[in-house]
């Protein structure tokens, strides 16, 4: 079939977002962009943008928050949705399916998590700033993946699983420390009540339900009983993506063999003249479409189409709005600071010996292998490229701290360690080549 001309025009922009990079590469301008606009003339623009006040409601019933807000907790949790389908898929039949998949990317992960902390601590102990201990835990898997990518093509391709899985896993662990360390108070009415839907819709699911409308609204549903419970609304993207179905309706053989039928039906049906199908073909054509959906998963649907959505709207909007940090002086005086320093420490030092020292123990025990391929100079990159830690670092930041200069002292020291995790670590793959 000939492309037609829009076909040709949208080619290079359909390529270059399927390309891994991409999203991380947005993300980076969007960066860049909110520590221009910050400081900047205009930054006074910037700060009321975010702090413009939006309500969602009719009339006695109104939820009204800034900008902001909207965006962190309600945009970012169809993040944190899209995060629990891929750990629900990763634990199907993913790299974390099995016992020997998961255990060495878990247990780096883990390592990746307490050493961080742990060197945050050593700085913040007994301070009020202790409660960031959770910032430099966390590994951006869109930043981390994309750098890898444009690390060469020597890079074995089990390295890349490796890191996927250990940024799954990571993302897993920071789920977890939110949902337990981060919630001032809870109401438990409402948490009952959305607990009671996630059954329903896990029962839903159990019966056959494959409508995606039905968790659409049930789902916002849970979204409104978290927010008033006070356990942080992102959590209820992570337990609604559980309860999305994964399974076929047909399985491969079937869809093959009836596949070949409703072909076989379309070839004999008498075709017409002009660009129009007969009513036989298209009555085919519709009982194709229905064989397709009954052959993939709502999960892996659902996943694919908000995949473009939250790389390419949710996360770069989340970076403006959280990256915009006021630079002022000199900047590695702005560092001089527990909290800086336990971030940045934490971030760039504890990601590389955690996840190293972890890593070294299952192999020295033998407890797990190195990947196919690997050595321990990918393993070494791999780990500094964990310390890229920017956009849950940035989100645990604002759960952690309520004072506006902890909480700009914390983003500085994540913008500086993810720079330099990223250039580090990129600059060790490549000199791998």
């Amino acid at each position: 079939m000939a492309p037609s001309p829009i076909d040709l025009l949208l080619k290079p922009v359909r390529t270059l977002l399927q390309k891994e990079y991409t999203g991380g590469i947005v993300l980076f301008i969007s960066v860049l962009l909110a520590l221009f606009w910050a400081n900047s003339p205009w930054a006074a623009s910037y700060h009321a943008l975010w702090e413009t006040r939006f309500s969602v409601g009719f009339a006695g019933h109104r939820l009204e928050e800034p900008l902001h807000v909207w965006i962190n907790d309600g945009l970012m949790a169809v993040f944190f949705f899209v995060i629990g389908l891929e750990l629900k898929r990763e634990f199907m039949a993913g790299e974390l399916s099995t016992v020997k998949k998961a255990t060495l990317p878990m247990m780096a992960a883990l390592g990746g998590m307490l050493v961080p902390a742990l060197i945050y601590l050593a700085f913040n102990a007994g301070k009020a700033s202790e409660a960031g201990w959770g910032i430099p835990m966390a590994t951006d898997i869109a930043f981390a993946l994309g750098i890898l990518s444009l690390s060469g093509k020597h890079i074995p391709a089990s390295v890349k699983v490796f890191l996927s899985a250990l940024a799954v896993a990571d993302d897993l662990g920071a789920i977890l420390v939110i949902a337990f360390f981060y919630t001032a108070h809870i109401a438990v009415t409402p948490l009952m009540i959305a607990f009671a839907l996630l059954l329903l819709l896990g029962l839903a699911n159990a019966a056959g339900i494959r409508n995606p409308l039905v968790y659409l609204l049930t789902g916002i549903a849970i979204w409104l009983c978290f927010l008033a419970s006070g356990v942080h609304a992102t959590i209820a993207g992570v337990l609604l993506a559980f309860t999305i179905p994964a399974r076929t309706k047909i399985n491969e053989l079937e869809f093959a063999s009836c596949l070949k039928t409703y072909t076989l039906q379309f070839e004999r049906a008498m075709p017409q003249r002009g660009t129009l199908t007969t009513p036989e073909q298209h009555h085919t054509i519709e009982q194709i479409k229905k064989l397709a959906l009954a052959a993939e998963t709502p999960l892996q649907k659902i996943e694919h189409k908000l995949h473009g959505l939250v790389t390419f709207g949710i996360m770069p909007l989340f970076a403006l709005a959280n990256a915009g940090i006021v630079l002022n002086g000199n900047l590695f005086t702005a560092l001089e600071n527990p909290v800086s320093m336990g971030v940045l420490f934490g971030l760039f030092a504890g990601k590389l010996c955690g996840i190293l020292l972890f890593t070294w123990i299952m192999i020295r025990f033998r407890l797990s292998s190195l990947p196919v391929g690997a050595n321990w100079r990918h393993i070494t990159g791999v780990s500094l490229l964990a310390g890229v830690g920017f956009t849950m670092s940035l989100f645990v930041a604002d759960l952690a701290f309520d004072h506006e200069t902890l909480i700009g002292q914390a983003k500085t020291a994540i913008l500086i360690a993810s720079a330099l995790a990223g250039v580090s670590g990129a600059f060790f793959l490549r000199r791998l080549s």
